[in-house]
């Protein structure tokens, strides 16, 4: 059966593997993870007397247990189990005999140490499956030297070298050593899909049993000895920065060892695309325990002065250097949202232009215009911000969740003057990550902390801390624009979008390229409010806005929502307009068809309301049909059909848990969330009063559906969140006979009159 053949370079091979990988985390076992309590079959149970290093990414021990370098932060997606999958199955190894270990954080050795986008499996899957086919290639090698026996004519199983014609077979554990000391190949034959095993197979999550346990995986349970905790204080309100502290009182109390400010970054210094953070000085109160340090907190006296404009430089990661203007004042919602609304209505920047769009609208029988909103959102990570830091002697030692580690490296060398190679990052599991941890200013806060008090600290912010200092999704405005003909054709589209402080706007996807006439405009307004990545960031409304107009119009058009999609997409696919659109009609199309099938579409009673919704971003193609029924102002959502076309699927269940994870978190932020701020504060602090979604208003059943087409893995953390606020509100519009245009749902009205 064919393979293919991949080259590398030997000098390269460790920089190759490593691209898209991401940062590590904790070293786990596979031997009591993937396989039943007491079940000593396919497994080895001797323990290893010594490990053969054969390259960056696996050893191998003398009784063939196989150890594989994890190389991405763990935040929930499941990579620590499906990442190794990959190795395992090219290296043909067993995986009952697989131990996973945390690599360092090492930007000689890794490149894309960081997880974000969707793109931990995209990214790493050619170089993890070239490191497993690299060691199986290599202990071939070894064999066939000592066996005097052609390379070609070993074959692998489990973890075996077996040469049929001679009856020799042993144990990778019997060749280790001699492979380790062999070059890596200049080219390695990869597997074809039908050969896989391992991949495509559902594995159980391999730290499932120590989270339900409760064992210390995260940066929160740190604890080492002579540890002090450390709290800080923020200004209350954005657009405000200290101006005296008062600490007569708090520095008596019990167990307190100091009380100072710190600045995050010094005046002249440029930040990077990830040293985001909303207060650059904050109050720092060290002590010997947390609730010590917590009622110090209480009566502490801090007074604070307005801010002034600023304008901050700024380097993005990819080398673009730009400049950020932070205006003065107090800022509230309210008064964003008739900003926006006056904003919409004056000239924005068109960044695509297909056609003669305003000749089209000129000449149209119909013109449906509908506006959307939505305001900001706070991530609420279930663990809130932590960082553990020991910086003394010119050293930094630092653990902690994070998703950025070697941007994060590089800002902590900048701002405490020690070199890269002492600085260290140990990554702990992520409490929830979603982009809030891309921006990990708690990580330098924490080590300029143990810097002055020359002792290690642990920084933990209180759930209030985390909810009220930023950094937010931004919020948005996005009209869009239909013309139709007297022939009842489309002719043209316009969407018109911004926000605070950024735009939605993706002028290359869908409904772009199927549409004669296309006018894409953009615009943003300054904010001193700090916002961030937020799962599928910007795609997380734009898909809202896209999917519920497009609903409408084939309403106004007559047409049934799914065939107007589809007729859309095949006019990108036979007649494309423009150059640059940047989806798959063919991939785009299937998964509505096969939602359609799925869901029973054309069966479903209208009476009960449903909705249908389908977008791309990620990489990945999701279409998903909702079923509810509205009961006492608040839908009972009966049913979530979906379907994802992301290429191979590593690991099936972790997938399909990723991918209903995404819906019920799109349903509760659509539902319910709102960050509300007013004159600068935010108006709410915890769980109390920032609403989430509870378990009996989750779906009553989610099915998800894989295409199967040979694709390469792509994204999949984020690609279901986006459209299920689309089919969510069109399924309630069939429902209640009203359109929903305004995040939250439940509160949906026109943000300008209150």
């Amino acid at each position: 059966m064919p393979t293919t053949k991949i080259k590398m370079g030997r000098r390269s091979f460790i920089k190759n593997a490593g691209m898209g990988s991401g940062a590590l985390i904790l070293g786990f076992s596979f031997l009591n993870a993937c396989k039943p309590n007491g079940s000593k079959e396919n497994s080895i149970d001797s323990a290893p007397k010594e490990w053969f290093k054969i390259n960056g990414y696996l050893k191998i021990a003398d009784n063939g247990v196989v150890t594989i370098m994890s190389p991405n932060p763990e935040a929930g997606q499941n990579v620590k189990t499906s990442m190794p999958m990959v190795i395992a199955d090219e290296l043909d190894v067993a995986w009952e005999n697989v131990v996973v270990e945390q690599a360092p954080l090492n930007t000689d050795a890794f490149s894309f140490q960081f997880i974000g986008g969707s793109q931990a499996i995209r990214r790493g899957w050619p170089g993890l499956r070239k490191a497993g086919a690299t060691a199986r290639h290599m202990l071939k090698m070894a064999a066939a030297k000592q066996w005097n026996v052609g390379i070609d004519t070993i074959k692998t199983k489990d973890g075996r070298l077996i040469h049929e014609s001679s009856g020799k077979s042993a144990g990778y554990g019997e060749f280790a050593n001699a492979a380790s000391g062999l070059e890596i190949p200049e080219e390695v034959l990869l597997k074809n899909p039908d050969e896989f095993h391992i991949i495509g197979n559902s594995k159980k999550n391999v730290e499932g049993i120590n989270i339900v346990t409760g064992k210390p995986l995260f940066g929160i349970d740190t604890i080492k000895e002579g540890m002090l905790i450390a709290m800080v204080v923020h200004p209350p309100a954005f657009g405000q920065e200290i101006k005296s502290v008062n600490d007569a009182e708090a520095k008596i109390m019990p167990g307190i060892k100091d009380i100072f400010t710190i600045k995050l970054y010094n005046d002249d210094y440029v930040k990077t695309h990830f040293d985001t953070r909303s207060f650059n000085e904050v109050a720092v109160i060290v002590g010997e325990r947390t609730w010590q340090v917590m009622q110090a907190k209480k009566v502490l006296e801090v007074d604070y002065v307005n801010s002034k404009e600023s304008i901050t430089k700024r380097k993005h990661y990819s080398g673009r250097n730009f400049e950020e203007r932070i205006p003065s004042g107090m800022e509230s919602s309210s008064e964003h949202y008739k900003a926006m609304e006056r904003h919409a209505k004056q000239n924005a920047e068109t960044v695509r232009r297909d056609g003669n769009p305003e000749k089209a609208f000129l000449q149209a029988k119909r013109i449906v215009e509908r506006t959307y909103t939505a305001p900001f959102l706070t991530h609420n990570c279930m663990e809130p911000m932590n960082f553990f830091a020991d910086v003394r002697n010119g050293k930094a030692r630092l653990s902690g969740p994070v998703q950025k580690p070697e941007f994060t490296e590089q800002t902590l060398s900048a701002r405490t003057g020690i070199p890269l190679e002492n600085i260290e990052i140990e990554m702990t599991r992520l409490g929830g990550g979603y982009g809030r941890r891309s921006y990990s200013h708690w990580a330098i806060e924490a080590a300029l902390i143990s810097q002055k008090m020359n002792a290690p600290i642990k920084l933990v912010y209180s759930r209030e801390d985390d909810m009220t200092a930023g950094i937010y999704r931004s919020m948005y405005h996005v009209t869009y624009k239909a013309a139709i003909d007297a022939e009842n054709n489309l002719t043209a589209i316009q969407v018109n979008a911004g926000g605070v402080p950024e735009s939605p706007l993706y002028a290359n996807r869908f409904p772009a390229g199927a549409v004669s006439n296309y006018l894409a405009e953009s615009w943003t307004i300054d904010s001193n409010i700090t916002i961030g990545s937020f799962r599928a960031p910007r795609s997380n409304f734009a898909a809202f806005a896209e999917q519920a107009f497009l609903d409408e119009v084939a309403e106004t058009l007559g047409k049934d929502p799914i065939d107007f999609r589809l007729e859309l997409l095949e006019r990108a696919k036979s007649n494309p307009v423009g150059e640059n659109n940047d989806y798959d009609p063919n991939r785009y199309a299937e998964v509505l068809k096969q939602v359609r099938e799925k869901s029973g579409w054309d069966t479903i009673s209208e009476r009960s309301g449903k909705g249908v919704s389908a977008y791309f971003c990620h990489n990945s193609y999701a279409a998903q049909v909702l079923e509810l029924k509205m009961e006492a102002g608040l839908p009972s959502i009966s049913k979530v059909t979906c379907v994802l076309d992301c290429g191979i699927v590593i690991n099936p269940d972790s997938a399909r848990n990723m991918a209903e994870g995404g819906i019920v978190d799109g349903i509760g932020n659509a539902l319910f969330g709102e960050m509300p701020i007013e004159n600068g504060v935010p108006q709410k602090s915890n769980f109390d009063t920032y609403r989430m979604i509870r378990m009996k208003e989750v779906p009553k059943a989610i099915e998800v559906h894989f295409i199967t087409n040979g694709e390469n893995p792509t994204g999949l953390g984020e690609p279901t969140f986006p459209p299920i606020f689309a089919a969510l509100g069109n399924a309630m519009y069939k429902a209640t006979g009203r359109r929903y245009y305004h995040q939250p749902f439940i509160t949906d009205k026109p943000p300008l009159v209150g």
